[in-house]
């Protein structure tokens, strides 16, 4: 008789219980008395069923047996405990179990008719490998640990699946080899142990029904449901999603509850902004905080006691009667939406890695006093899984939104970066759904525009002199070549004739001053015309004072370029000296208020700050908060025109530097435009700004010739009296700090293309700060 699971087997059973009747025989023999006299009375019994010792062929007699059987096993299965103990007879990994305890009954008949229990997750290559193991140990004398945790699955009467543990007590098995068995070698066996997939070859070294499996086993069974439902919960949070977490992760919480309507949801806490929102880890999950898929500022949604437990204390929040719970903590939005979705008892459990609040679990149930503080408690063994989770899944979320952030984007300056996120979380959520989305429009409304320059004054003109100097030396030393070359190449002289009446040329036209396209028509005859020549010749005819020639020509280190790299380094230590002064200047500006912030590097550096409260929505904006950042700018002016100074001494070319602020009456508009992936004003009107900002640098003050920039000065273009007052009080304080000159110019501006009525405030920028900065 196979009564395996599995039709293939090792094995022949043999289930009898020869062990226990040779005991009985041993007692009644042995003893005396009541003893002796009950093992008599039972083997009296055994003797009419011999198939109780020789072996069982037909499970319908285990079934005709049960009390016979019952009586045999009572020392093994004590009535007292058969309330307590989940137990059962049976041979390892078969399908026939009997002589269950009152216990295991309970727990089969709460199951249902229907239920058929079986080993969790044991198919029959496993078990076909384990039963070969049973022989090597007992025959061969290996030492095979090949035991793993073994567990039943058995529902309750209200659907929680429970998880128990199955041992296996094999005092009374014995197993035997048959005609049929192979005898192995040691070579067999280490082939064997290297070979646990090869499924064929074990079937080789142990043919089916090759041995006979004597007796019979007593199992035991464990409930292991929280254990298991721990294990099941770190396994199913490697591959963590939405759907995951609703299907499964919500039945884990169930088994370990014991709570078979049990309700979870999870949500994201972002701490930059006090909001809940929903956590679309692959798909959003559900949430009772979150409820509708908005996010919320999390007092107002939780109430002040609940917000402060989970935010600041960072404890777990446990009603055990939402209703009383509402009563004493009115303002909680959170409890009126529990006891909307009939939600009686709940627990709310921080999820807090590094002293940072990541999430909230969300526990509830339908029915009152289900959860509660007590029972909250049980969630210790699990939160540090969920919380590495959490991170996790929150770190591949961030990894997304950075690389559409990049995409769509590009890089984004942290103050506004919250609006980025945001767009580039829908997007994905969005996207998880099933559903193609366009990116929203990225905008800024009302927000004050503060622009100002530090310019290097007759860049252009240094620029073209280098250029000038440059070519002049070139071409002279190109003019003497080609007359050596005439010499040595006479079949050449009539090209080089050509060429060197040409270069002449072009000297003489150097020598009157450089015009627009000088440098690159010259460029371009050099080139094209003779550099190409001259390569032919130097590879056909081995002329070293050509090589020489092109050694000069090479941009970063040959002498026809020196004056133009000389320019390059002077503009470079410029820019990059203001550049970086700004930019650790505007980490104490984002202090004043948070802000858009750029600025770029053209012959000198400008830049643009944007501010307002649609900037930094959680932060409040007022007008001082305006006044201080414009002050900051005029500070910062002066000490970049300071820092210039000091590097002066050491600049290849003297270039001396102006300094311009632009300031505008009223609030803009900004909104990134995605094909440049930059900012712009948004709206015809406020395209005005734009325009004067580009034009007043070459503006004249009225009625002269003279350029509103002037080296060495401060210039501060406005339009209204109330602007005036103030950026002459801000230059007031300036001069109190010893950064301006005390006299300022108050001048209108000439009218430009379009735009009228600017008037101007000028004053000399102060040397001497250069000691007080180097000072400090």
């Amino acid at each position: 008789m196979n009564l395996f699971a599995f039709p293939d087997a090792p094995f022949q059973v043999q289930l009898c219980f020869d062990p226990i009747i040779t005991n009985l025989e041993k007692r009644a023999a042995e003893t005396t008395g009541e003893e002796a006299h009950r093992a008599l009375s039972l083997l009296d019994k055994i003797a009419a069923y011999p198939e109780l010792r020789n072996g069982i062929t037909n499970a319908s007699q285990i079934t005709q047996n049960t009390e016979l059987i019952s009586s045999l096993l009572a020392d093994y299965f004590p009535a007292a405990l058969t309330l307590n103990e989940i137990k059962a007879a049976n041979i390892p990994y078969s399908g026939i179990i009997f002589n269950h305890t009152q216990r295991f009954k309970n727990i089969l008949n709460a199951a249902g008719p229907d239920f058929t229990i079986n080993i969790r997750d044991f198919e029959e290559h496993q078990f076909y490998i384990s039963s070969c193991c049973l022989i090597l140990n007992q025959h061969y004398n290996t030492q095979l640990d090949f035991s793993k945790p073994l567990f039943f699955d058995i529902p309750t009467r209200d659907g929680i699946i429970k998880h128990y543990r199955i041992l296996y007590n094999g005092d009374f098995l014995e197993i035997l080899p048959t005609e049929k068995a192979v005898k192995l070698s040691q070579d067999d066996i280490s082939l064997l142990l290297d070979k646990y997939n090869d499924l064929d070859l074990w079937k080789e070294k142990f043919p089916k029904e090759s041995w006979r499996l004597k007796g019979f086993a007593i199992m035991t069974l464990f409930d292991a449901t929280v254990e298991n439902a721990v294990s099941l919960f770190k396994e199913k949070l490697l591959g963590l999603s939405a759907v995951d977490f609703h299907v499964n992760i919500e039945s884990i919480f169930q088994s370990i509850f014991q709570i078979p309507d049990l309700k979870v949801g999870f949500s994201l806490f972002k701490s930059d902004q006090y909001r809940f929102t929903r956590a679309a880890f692959g798909h959003p999950m559900f949430s009772f905080i979150v409820a509708d898929g908005h996010s919320y500022t999390a007092e107002e949604e939780l109430g002040s006691y609940t917000y402060r437990s989970l935010v600041h204390e960072r404890v777990y929040v446990a009603a055990s009667n939402t209703a009383e719970f509402l009563a004493v903590h009115p303002e909680s939005q959170l409890a009126s939406r529990f006891l909307a979705q009939n939600i009686q008892s709940f627990i709310l459990a921080p999820v807090v890695k590094n002293q940072v609040l990541l999430g909230v679990l969300e526990i509830g149930s339908h029915l009152p006093q289900k959860l509660n503080s007590v029972n909250a408690n049980k969630l210790e063994v699990i939160m540090s899984f969920l919380t590495d989770t959490v991170e996790r899944l929150i770190a591949q979320m961030e990894n997304q939104i950075q690389a559409i952030i990049q995409d769509r984007f590009t890089a984004i300056h942290p103050s506004v970066n919250w609006k980025f996120r945001a767009e580039a979380q829908r997007l994905i959520e969005v996207s998880q759904s099933g559903v193609l989305s366009a990116v929203s429009e990225i905008a800024f409304p009302a927000v004050y525009p503060l622009y100002g320059q530090i310019d290097v004054k007759g860049s252009s003109e240094a620029r073209n002199e280098s250029v000038q100097h440059d070519l002049q030396q070139q071409l002279k030393t190109l003019v003497a070549l080609l007359e050596g070359l005439s010499e040595q190449l006479p079949t050449e002289s009539g090209y080089f004739r050509e060429a060197q009446q040409q270069l002449s040329d072009f000297l003489i036209e150097l020598s009157m001053g450089m015009k627009a396209s000088t440098e690159q028509h010259i460029t371009m005859y050099i080139e094209r015309t003779v550099h190409d020549r001259l390569q032919q010749l130097a590879s056909a005819d081995q002329l070293p004072e050509i090589k020489a020639y092109f050694a000069e020509t090479i941009k970063d280190k040959g002498a026809f370029h020196a004056c133009r790299r000389r320019y390059e380094t002077t503009i470079s230590r410029i820019n990059d000296t203001l550049a970086d002064l700004l930019d650790k200047r505007q980490t104490e500006a984002q202090t004043i208020f948070p802000h858009y912030y750029e600025r770029f590097k053209t012959d000198g550096v400008e830049h643009n700050l944007y501010i307002g409260q649609s900037i930094a929505p959680t932060h409040e904006f007022d007008e001082e908060k305006l006044n201080e950042l414009r002050l900051w700018q005029l500070r910062v002016l002066c000490e970049q025109f300071i820092a210039h100074q000091q590097l002066l001494p050491s600049l290849p070319y003297p270039l001396e530097v102006t300094a311009l602020v632009l300031v505008y009456p009223s609030t803009i508009g900004i909104r990134f435009r995605m094909d440049e992936k930059r900012f712009d004003v948004d709206g015809s009107y406020n395209v005005r700004y734009e325009i004067v900002k580009k034009r007043i640098d070459k503006a004249l003050i009225k009625g002269t010739t003279e350029r509103i920039t002037q080296a060495g000065h401060l210039s501060i273009v406005y339009i209204n009296d109330a602007d005036e007052l103030a950026y002459t009080y801000y230059m007031r304080q300036l001069q109190q700090l010893n950064l301006l000159e005390e006299a300022i110019t108050n001048v209108e501006v000439e009218d430009l293309q379009g735009i009228s009525g600017l008037k101007l405030l000028r004053s000399k920028l102060k040397h001497e700060g250069v000691l007080r900065l180097a000072v400090s």
